[in-house]
């Protein structure tokens, strides 16, 4: 097929499916009785690979070095920056630096993504860095993005006079980051995140890149879950705290482990998700949302560990002393959800 018609044909998928590459947090409405969803209520189906026929689809996985770029678009205070880059760098510390972190850690969560291979056996990468970053603290493009607008920020980056970020299609992803000031098409409504590749009509290059929005002044009850809960969860039920005492960040934090777990799974839509349309994956971080903990399920999020001195929920340390809340991930050997922070491990 023509390189033009191809590119025509996932622009046509994109704009067409909001679902595409997308994820939200929350618990869903019918409590897991109705639809996909009603299947074990979370994607999970209680732990049973019956109903999950996560497949191959002979594309690559992120199996170079990953660099992550982020680009912060809109104004970002240091110390919301230096939570997110804390994250990151938790996903592959330095030996020395890894044996000074409890466990459960971040880097053994992305042990779990590193299961996943291509065609040539190959895992996703054990190496993970934070790379050189750019900032669009005058947003540029405005104050409201469409999808596409999101690729147009990519191309700023990467093509800027000044320090424009390394163009890198084999290991580097591009995270961009919308401060609470910007407003994304669907953000709230259908996503939180979502992650596909840069067209080279619009980018210049194909690279992998993800977006996720902080949610913190729009719908943190939405894309912050459980540090906001939703109306329709049961009344009264107090909202966990953030360990990093910032509930849109550390909201957003859950959403960037889920995109870059799928983006390294999947980085052109060609391999491992589940279904037959790559327009409307379900990949491996979605079969497991809201699933945080042991039993986690519907609008339980699971047993999760406790601050002894601030009370807040977490279950993942990082470098720096940090402590996260991340979302399990599909576990394709034991064919169910897990996480380092599980009662079994």
């Amino acid at each position: 097929m023509p390189q033009h018609l191809r590119v025509l044909l996932v622009l046509a998928a994109l704009t067409a499916s909001p679902l595409a590459a997308a994820w939200r947090p929350w618990p869903p409405r019918d409590n897991g009785t109705t639809g996909v969803a009603g299947l074990g209520a979370s994607k999970k189906f209680e732990g049973s690979s019956e109903f999950v026929k996560l497949e191959y689809h002979m594309g690559p996985v992120l199996a170079s070095a990953i660099t992550v770029h982020p680009i912060w678009y809109g104004p970002w205070p240091a110390a919301q920056k230096r939570t997110i880059r804390a994250f990151l760098r938790s996903l592959a510390p330095p030996p020395d630096s890894e044996a000074r972190i409890p466990r459960p850690s971040v880097s053994a969560w992305w042990r779990t993504v590193r299961l996943y291979t291509d065609q040539t056996s190959a895992n996703v990468s054990a190496a993970v860095s934070l790379g050189a970053e750019k900032s669009d603290a005058r947003m540029s493009r405005g104050a409201r993005l469409s999808r596409m607008d999101i690729q147009a920020v990519v191309r700023d980056a990467v093509t800027a006079r000044t320090r424009p970020l390394p163009v890198d299609s084999s290991g580097g992803v591009y995270l961009v980051l919308t401060s609470p000031d910007v407003s994304v098409e669907d953000f709230c409504g259908q996503v939180c995140g979502f992650h596909y590749f840069t067209f080279p009509s619009v980018v210049g290059y194909t690279l992998p890149y993800a977006w996720v929005g902080n949610s913190a002044r729009r719908c943190p009850e939405v894309c912050a879950y459980p540090f906001a809960i939703p109306a329709y969860v049961a009344p009264g039920r107090k909202a966990e705290a953030p360990p990093n005492g910032d509930v849109g960040v550390d909201g957003m934090v859950s959403v960037i482990a889920h995109e870059l777990a799928e983006v390294a799974s999947n980085p052109l839509a060609n391999a491992w998700y589940a279904g037959s349309d790559p327009s409307f994956p379900t990949e491996i971080a979605d079969l497991c949302e809201g699933i945080y903990g042991t039993g986690g399920g519907g609008a339980y999020t699971g047993q999760l560990l406790t601050d002894a001195r601030s009370g807040a929920a977490y279950n993942v340390n990082g470098a720096g002393g940090r402590r996260f809340l991340v979302q399990w991930v599909w576990n394709p050997v034991l064919s169910y959800c897990s996480g380092p922070n599980a009662l079994d491990q």
